[in-house]
């Protein structure tokens, strides 16, 4: 399972159906005729505009504007795209006073969903955290969380009717048999997206400023139209460090080992192939990681072709896509002297590592390829090794 965070609009729209509200909130995009919905906004009204792209701490970072009128919401939402932001959510202002804003998250956990609350919502909860209280739901009423219990009842469905990992209402106003939802925030399992029809990939999105690459969009399509899985999310438009990981598991061992060794600002991507892709698939996939990299203005580059031991993947015949695009670009990765660190193991493991073995030794491309016998974990300090030379 890979957590993705749903758009806030989309998260919204779900919890408040699934509550038996209305939702009214907007969503501007900058790449489509966002100005005609902003006119259409009823001129009487005070909103809020703020970025819907899972950036955390919106609201000291300035990308949350509060009692907003007509026009300024035009003026706003110019202003954030103008940063590279790609999507805007327009809702209007509930006045209120900040005593009354509470805190709520469910948690899904193995041995069930986790509710945590507090009395103290909005920006500075964490302030408070000593005042946060956890219990696991059994269906009964939860002692000192200030929500009627069909309300909870009708959040534990959404959070489980769809595939929620997840789910942060902080702040929301306890009213007379309802809530009222001021920010939520959302993590689902991305792999339901083929068979949820409560939202779908285009609603999922990436914390950080700047359009959606076009590799990334590449990646969405291809995933969309293959049995098997893939993702890529650019984090770092300028990294030195890029990933091509197989398996959820292997890309969260090999991204915390590079935040670990403190090399976390220089890493350019996150993402995973699995579900036994075949060749031409992991050609496809793995061109758009490397044309993220070679686009980067980072210095010693690497590349980690990292994963677990398969069950079913084929290693052999998805390294054969792997040096197919490492082969349309040889001459650039050599140019900005890119190495490649490799680790996997699998079904036809030997002859998959010695194909790569044998091309990167050809090619003149620096690096070491490796199998089970090494901890993925290790090849990632070896390559970092590299990066510091």
């Amino acid at each position: 399972m890979s957590r993705k965070k749903l758009s806030e609009f989309r998260a919204k729209a779900l919890l408040n159906k699934a509550l038996g509200q209305a939702y009214q909130g907007v969503q501007l995009n900058s790449e489509e005729n966002w100005q005609a919905a902003a006119d259409s906004l009823d001129e009487t009204k005070s909103y809020v505009v703020k970025v819907d792209q899972a950036e955390k701490g919106r609201f000291k970072k300035g990308l949350v504007k509060l009692k907003r009128s007509h026009d300024q919401v035009a003026e706003d939402a110019q202003e954030l795209f103008s940063q590279g932001f790609q999507h805007v959510l327009v809702e209007e202002y509930a006045e209120h006073d900040q005593a009354e804003e509470r805190y709520l998250t469910i948690e899904r956990v193995r041995e069930g969903s986790k509710v945590s609350f507090s009395k103290f919502g909005g920006v500075d909860v964490e302030s408070h955290a000593q005042e946060i209280s956890s219990q696991l739901y059994d269906g009964q009423l939860i002692e000192g969380l200030e929500v009627d219990q069909p309300i909870i009842e009708g959040l534990i469905k959404a959070f489980d009717d769809n595939y929620f990992s997840f789910l942060e209402i902080n702040p929301f106003l306890p009213r007379e048999n309802s809530i009222e939802i001021l920010d939520a925030a959302v993590e689902v399992d991305d792999e339901a997206a083929f068979f949820e029809d409560g939202w779908e990939l285009k609603d999922i999105r990436s914390p950080r400023s700047g359009k959606i690459s076009e590799e990334e969009l590449i990646v969405q399509e291809l995933s969309a139209n293959s049995q098997a899985s893939f993702s890529l999310e650019r984090i770092n438009e300028n990294g030195s460090i890029w990933l091509l990981l197989s398996g959820g598991g292997a890309s969260v061992v090999v991204a915390d080992e590079v935040y670990n060794l403190g090399f976390g600002e220089q890493l350019g991507n996150y993402g995973e192939y699995s579900g036994n892709p075949n060749t031409e698939e992991t050609q496809h996939y793995t061109e758009q990681v490397i044309k993220l990299m070679l686009k980067s203005q980072g210095q010693n580059k690497i590349l980690i072709i990292g994963g677990g031991v398969a069950n079913f993947t084929d290693v052999r015949q998805t390294f054969k896509g792997v040096i197919a695009a490492l082969k349309n670009h040889e001459q650039e990765l050599k140019d900005q002297h890119c190495a490649v660190y490799v680790r996997r193991g699998g079904p036809h493991e030997k002859a998959g590592l010695q194909l790569m073995r044998d091309y990167l030794e050809s090619a003149g491309i620096p690096g070491q390829v490796a199998g089970p016998e090494l901890m993925l974990s290790d090849v990632v300090g070896q390559a970092i090794q590299k990066a510091e030379a």
